[in-house]
């Protein structure tokens, strides 16, 4: 069993009691390829919610000062977080993440950026589209709909593969392809509250 492995196993015996998950939408997961996995951030937790719940191991963008953690930054990339500069164009991020969307594998992505502080879905920026324009991955939505309170439910709703066909056909902006995959995001918030 391998690090990512175990710790899926250790902290599901963790936070699964706590916050008794309610998971929706699993089958509108591809079973292979590439999947970008565009989620709204609520909460701290949220990264390891959606990595225990999700069908296949995803790899998620974490910013750089936690790999400078004593320990943490020893753990990290053994469970699939590589770095990621805030508040720049962090040229090796991305180029990890369109790699990894080529080589089949899921990319993780809070496309706001940070945890949004009221718990409504912010303005995503424009990394989600990016990646969404350069590869031909699936665009999978995921919600998490809170609150984060012990002993209550809390849903991870997986949508169904956005098609992105018309946007990449026109060349979108990155920008505009962004407000695509959250308005799905927002659609899985409100039907799924």
């Amino acid at each position: 069993m391998n690090l990512y492995s175990f710790a899926r196993s250790f902290v599901n015996g963790i936070l699964n009691p706590i916050y008794r998950f309610e998971v929706k939408g699993k089958e509108h997961f591809p079973k292979d390829g590439g999947v970008l996995l565009c989620t709204n951030h609520i909460h701290n937790f949220d990264p390891p919610v959606v990595g225990i719940n999700a069908p296949r191991p995803v790899h998620f963008m974490a910013k750089a000062e936690l790999f400078k953690v004593p320990l943490l930054g020893k753990i990290l990339p053994n469970i699939n977080a590589f770095p990621v500069k805030r508040g720049m164009s962090d040229r090796e991020a991305l180029r990890t993440g369109l790699s990894l969307l080529k080589e089949g594998k899921v990319l993780g992505l809070f496309p706001e950026g940070t945890r949004s502080k009221t718990g409504e879905l912010g303005k995503g920026l424009a990394g989600a589209g990016f990646f969404a324009l350069r590869t031909d991955a699936a665009i999978v939505p995921c919600a998490i709909i809170g609150p984060y309170k012990a002993f209550k439910r809390l849903k991870v709703v997986y949508g169904k593969p956005i098609d992105m066909t018309a946007l990449r056909e026109r060349r979108a902006s990155a920008e505009e392809t962004t407000e695509f995959i959250m308005e799905e995001i927002r659609k899985l918030i409100n039907e799924n509250k």
